[in-house]
């Protein structure tokens, strides 16, 4: 059997290498060997392993019959969407990586899969090597999911972890995780937390059955937690995480990406460095994690190479994913209620008039006073805090 992969960068290397070492395996899973035939890739790798099967037209492995599984790890939601699709039309089955792609044209990708009776999976597109979507397609198929809170995106879930344990400042952190390849260049996706509201829409298209655009997911990223925050978390004994979280709200969903305070009986308190772990509660099944390697090139590879197993075991046959592309209206997320920890620029008596049964921190800073709100809904919390005067912080309590 066939495969081409678009891209060799990290994960497309990768699954190359994944193909290579463990094709003997593979072969007695599938019932046949799956070999790469085409590498489509503007650059020249000399002495790579793949020698020899380097192109630079995708219309070689468009038009090859013979080519029946294609891997996209090129990245960016164009012109990934145009070589996939043509590869779905052309009768050919297509793994990705790719969360941009998945979050964007998602919908559209699936029904033309579903057309030509080929299939269109991405588990790598979400937590890296971990089995969330298979778990949620498949496992938990059974239940309606209440909800899903996750770590998805190891950058930041490291620095938080590296502010947390050696009270090194935000910057600090940010350059180390960059030296050691663990951000980006340009880091924003990550640290603006961009990446887990598309991992997030994702995940709630699944459960939801419908089209759900990561623009419309409430975002906040880390760039704003300083050592001062972590000073305030360990005094309350709890530990802040970028979570990603969607919550069942009558016939929809309510998402949102920001940091949170969890306290140690959470099950997410205690993931750390660049790991991921979803959290998933079904009214059936009750609470279960999924735990693993959220990122890197040989985790997420063995995530695209399940998916190339799985569509090998089903050619000609389209493994039915509801995903309808009318777009979901998200449940309004000023009615969502929160415990909300504060730092800001007032005395006790005015943080008490404000935010009555509020439990004052002092941490002896000067100038500012830290407190927890009790629970109350987004939109009273907001005109509470502009009553209030001026903030230096607001993070949610889990």
């Amino acid at each position: 059997m066939k495969v081409a992969i678009m891209g060799y960068g990290t994960i497309g290397s990768g699954v190359a290498e994944v193909l290579r070492v463990n094709r003997d395996l593979i072969a007695g899973r599938v019932g046949e060997p799956i070999d790469v035939k085409y590498i489509l890739d503007l650059r020249e790798f000399p002495g790579d392993p793949e020698e020899g099967k380097f192109i630079k037209d995708i219309n070689v492995i468009v038009n090859d019959p013979e080519v029946t599984l294609v891997v996209e790890t090129m990245g960016g939601v164009h012109p990934a969407y145009e070589f996939v699709k043509a590869n779905l039309l052309a009768g050919k089955s297509v793994t990705t990586s790719n969360k941009a792609l998945v979050a964007d044209m998602g919908y559209d990708l699936i029904r033309i899969a579903r057309e030509k009776k080929v299939n269109f999976m991405f588990e790598a597109s979400v937590g890296g090597g971990i089995p969330i979507i298979r778990t949620l397609q498949t496992c938990l198929t059974g239940d309606e999911i209440d909800e899903v809170t996750g770590i998805v995106n190891g950058t930041t879930n490291y620095m938080m972890t590296e502010m947390e344990e050696n009270g090194s400042d935000f910057d600090d952190v940010l350059h180390d995780a960059q030296a050691r390849g663990y951000a980006e260049k340009d880091p924003t996706a990550d640290i603006e937390g961009f990446d887990a509201a598309r991992k997030i829409a994702i995940l709630t298209s699944i459960v939801a059955g419908q089209q759900v655009d990561f623009h419309d997911v409430p975002t906040e990223g880390i760039s704003k937690i300083t050592a001062y925050d972590i000073r305030y978390a360990k005094k309350l004994g709890r530990s802040i995480k970028l979570l990603a979280r969607m919550v069942k709200e009558g016939d929809t969903y309510c998402c949102r990406v920001a940091p949170y305070l969890l306290p140690p009986e959470h099950p997410l308190y205690s993931v750390k460095g660049v790991f991921n772990a979803v959290f998933v509660k079904g009214n059936m099944l009750g609470d279960s994690m999924y735990y693993g390697s959220g990122a890197g090139k040989l985790p997420t590879a063995s995530a695209v190479v399940g998916d190339l197993v799985a569509m090998a075991k089903h050619l000609g046959k389209n493994i039915y994913m509801e995903w309808k592309d009318e777009k979901l209206e998200l449940a309004d997320p000023n009615k969502q209620e929160n415990r909300y920890f504060v730092r800001a620029h007032q005395g006790r008596g005015a943080i008490a008039k404000v935010f009555l049964n509020a439990e004052i921190i002092d941490m002896g800073v000067d100038n500012e006073l830290g407190f927890v709100t009790p629970k109350m809904l987004e939109s009273e919390f907001n005109a509470k805090k502009e009553e209030l005067g001026e903030v230096f912080q607001v993070i949610r309590m889990a």
